[in-house]
């Protein structure tokens, strides 16, 4: 039976991984994975990573090239909690951790130039724990908000504002120690609450009444670079509920791999989450006819019975590479599988 004490092993386990991950040289990668990883893991990351297999892939392919290039890389980590997935019946165990990758931006890195310069990449990982290893990862990344920093902004002007997004404004979201089951409990009602809705575009309600059901006036809702960060209600349903709405259509139902919470603290995760067709106006490109993948993690903060922040990871790379533009290939000239 998963209990309480179960996480709290796990969030020990994650800990110990990144204090080991961050402090490891560029050739001691692969030896800090295998340590804590099992030999066949399953990584799935943003484009152009995708899916890799085992330590030595995730090390040669992801971590090594990442720490060559932001030198003195730190892991700063803003939210972390553990819990069972909720979509499945038998023990499932999954931590989840959200933050920057923080480092010196001193080599070139999937072709975008160095800055020198301190330099973010927006991160949320999840974690699947089984007999003391990591067996399962979902580690997803924002490299358009990287890019912007080096000079290269690869989108459209965006609808709303990106910023180097900040964790709670509660300066809570290290559970670090036990929370009470209820209160996870009831985090997990209200995101189920709010994916009900979501499925419900034409519900009859307005845009505003329907997203006040399961969010606080004042929310804030931290999306990726090239859409940005909003605040309120009323200027979400604006600058990205409202456009996001009228540029698809054929939306699929919700698909999600992972689905948990722990105190005030939740979020899901897909592989994609939900597939759409863009009829034009989304991140200002024009209309292709083909389905798109949303590859998408949702972190979320509760207060008291409604969602107050929301941060989100989208895989835009992924998205525009499925509709016949490659973001990479265009911003830096190097082609991406």
């Amino acid at each position: 039976m998963v209990n309480s004490k179960h996480f709290q092993k796990a969030k020990k386990l994650i800990i110990a991984f990144h204090k080991e991950l961050e402090g490891a040289g560029e050739h001691q990668i692969t030896q800090v994975l295998g340590q804590f990883c099992a030999p066949d893991m399953l990584w799935r990351g943003f484009h152009p990573f995708n899916q890799l297999s085992g330590p030595a892939q995730i090390g040669d392919r992801f971590w090594q090239p990442l720490k060559h290039s932001l030198a003195h890389l730190q892991i700063r980590e803003d939210v972390l909690f553990a819990g069972q997935n909720s979509l499945r019946d038998e023990a499932d165990i999954w931590v989840v951790s959200m933050g920057h990758l923080m480092g010196l931006f001193d080599q070139p890195w999937l072709g975008i130039r160095p800055t020198g310069k301190l330099t973010f990449l927006r991160y949320c990982a999840f974690y699947r724990i089984a007999e003391g290893q990591i067996v399962e990862t979902a580690m997803y990344f924002d490299i358009p908000h990287l890019m912007v920093q080096a000079g290269q902004n690869p989108f459209p002007p965006q609808t709303a504002m990106h910023v180097v997004q900040p964790g709670p404004r509660t300066h809570d979201g290290l559970l670090i120690t036990e929370q009470p089951i209820e209160e996870g409990q009831k985090t997990l009602a209200v995101i189920n609450a709010m994916i009900a809705d979501l499925g419900q575009w034409n519900s009859g309600l307005s845009l505003e009444d329907e997203l006040a059901q399961s969010w606080h006036d004042d929310m804030l809702w931290w999306g990726p670079e090239g859409i940005g960060a909003t605040y309120t209600i009323e200027r979400y349903a604006k600058q990205h509920s409202g456009p996001f709405r009228a540029a698809f259509t054929n939306r699929s139902k919700t698909n999600h791999i992972c689905r948990l919470a722990e105190g005030h603290y939740g979020g899901f995760f897909g592989w994609p989450n939900f597939t759409a067709i863009p009829t034009g106006g989304f991140m200002g490109m024009p209309a292709t006819g083909q389905t798109g993948e949303f590859r998408v993690i949702d972190i979320y903060r509760r207060d008291g019975d409604k969602l107050a922040e929301n941060w989100i990871f989208i895989d835009l790379l992924h998205f525009w590479k499925g509709q016949g533009v490659d973001i990479l290939e265009r911003s830096t000239g190097i082609e991406t599988p």
